[in-house]
């Protein structure tokens, strides 16, 4: 991996954080998800009818995009409900660089070496290490198995979108038509668990959802053209480092306390960083 593959990949990681942390901040966090998606999946249609049309193979992949980032969105919406963003994003996001290093190994031909597993490890180490705190602050431990759910889902997107975008060879559109086909599953699955009161939103849920939308896709497509230049798995765990940010947008935003076992996470979490660098 290079360095600038490196720093944007790092910057997406940050944009990551900062949306999610606007969709925890709006009073509904299944409209401001909506919002989000319609928003998204606009813009990705219009950005993928400005391109060649992809092939028929690739259809299948973004056809598969659609329903696991359909199902990460709703998973996540529904833990945010259950908790706060420093205990959710952890664990939604700390499972699934563990189980696509996993998976890359058994059965991608991506070459990772023995540091490099290392890094995943300490870095899956201090993301584990940031969710634990759960168990003892009084939370729903509903919000456990939502959060897995969303972790499952990452490392399903995680996977289709970094071969689909490699069978695609346009990493623009494949960004483009996965977000118009998230908003194509994701708007039905919205109004059949909420009803039509999941539409109402005033201009504050729009405006915020909005520029969760902008921050999403611009973090996704940087990840996704990363993985089509870089190693699927060490490119999924560094964007994990969004947690970091997530917990710092926490502490000075949200006023969460940061912890002793909190700081040791984030020390983790930067260590991870620094061995899929060596």
């Amino acid at each position: 991996m290079t360095i600038g593959v490196f720093l944007a990949v790092l910057g997406a990681a940050f944009l990551h954080a900062s949306w999610n942390a606007l969709i925890k901040l709006g009073a509904s966090k299944m409209t401001g998800m909506l919002i989000l998606t319609l928003v998204q999946g606009g813009a990705g249609l219009i950005i993928a009818l400005s391109r060649p049309w992809p092939d028929a193979q690739v259809w299948l992949w973004l056809l598969a995009s659609g329903v696991f980032h359909s199902a990460y969105k709703l998973f996540l919406a529904y833990a945010y409900e259950q908790g706060d963003l420093s205990r959710v994003y952890p664990i939604a996001r700390g499972a699934a660089p563990l189980m696509v290093v996993v998976i890359s190994a058994l059965f991608l031909a991506d070459v990772i070496l023995l540091w490099e597993y290392l890094g995943v490890f300490v870095l899956g180490l201090g993301i584990l290490t940031m969710a634990q705190g759960v168990f003892s602050s009084g939370e729903s431990r509903r919000l456990i198995p939502l959060a897995i759910g969303s972790a499952m889902a990452t490392a399903g997107y995680s996977l289709v979108d970094g071969l689909g975008a490699r069978v695609s060879g346009d990493a623009t559109a494949y960004v483009g038509w996965l977000f118009a086909l998230d908003a194509l599953f994701f708007t039905p699955i919205c109004l059949a668990l909420r009803g039509r009161a999941v539409l109402v939103a005033d201009r504050r849920a729009w405006v915020m959802g909005s520029l969760a939308a902008g921050a999403s896709y611009g973090a996704y497509a940087i990840a996704v053209w990363a993985m089509t230049v870089a190693p699927i798995a060490l490119v999924a765990a560094l964007r994990e480092t969004s947690i970091l940010f997530a917990v710092l947008i926490g502490w000075v935003w949200f006023g969460e306390r940061l912890g002793v076992t909190k700081a040791i996470a984030a020390a983790l979490i930067v260590g991870g960083v620094v061995l899929t660098r060596l």
